[in-house]
């Protein structure tokens, strides 16, 4: 199945969509130009996954030094603060611990397909700075 989210322009770095296929509740996240979709729904205790707070990696070349990545992409769930990889939906809490389902996003072109109707038009003229619309001919269009 697939599932229309948004219009990219609609869909800015940082937000997030929760979206129904079926039975399913999908979040679909924008970081930054990348796109993740994951199930909504935690494996620990089947909390709404997809309502939690995003943060970034953070890494450790030894102690008391650490980095944290530009850009969040692990999932918090908002019961327990389980945390998830947006990419492959891997958990951090143990061998064993179950994972969530993630989901492929592509962007593509959007198309605007002629549907079966077609509206009455009408030529219109200027004169003497007004617009005037003639409802005695037809500029094309329907019969």
């Amino acid at each position: 199945m697939r599932i229309v989210v948004a219009r990219l322009d609609e869909f800015l770095p940082g937000e997030r969509r929760i979206v129904q296929a079926g039975r399913r509740s999908i979040g679909v996240f924008r970081v930054g130009d990348r796109f993740y979709a994951i199930n909504n729904h935690c494996p620990h205790q089947g909390g709404p996954l997809c309502l939690g707070a995003t943060k970034p990696w953070v890494t450790s070349a030894g102690p008391g030094e650490y980095a944290m990545a530009a850009e969040d992409s692990l999932l918090a769930c908002p019961w327990h603060g389980w945390e998830y990889d947006l990419a492959t939906g891997q958990s951090f809490l143990g061998p064993g611990t179950p994972g969530v389902r993630t989901y492929e996003v592509s962007v593509e072109p959007g198309e605007r397909v002629p549907g079966p109707y077609v509206a009455e038009t009408f030529p219109v003229h200027i004169e003497d700075a007004l617009v005037v619309v003639d409802t005695t001919s037809r500029a094309g269009g329907a019969p």
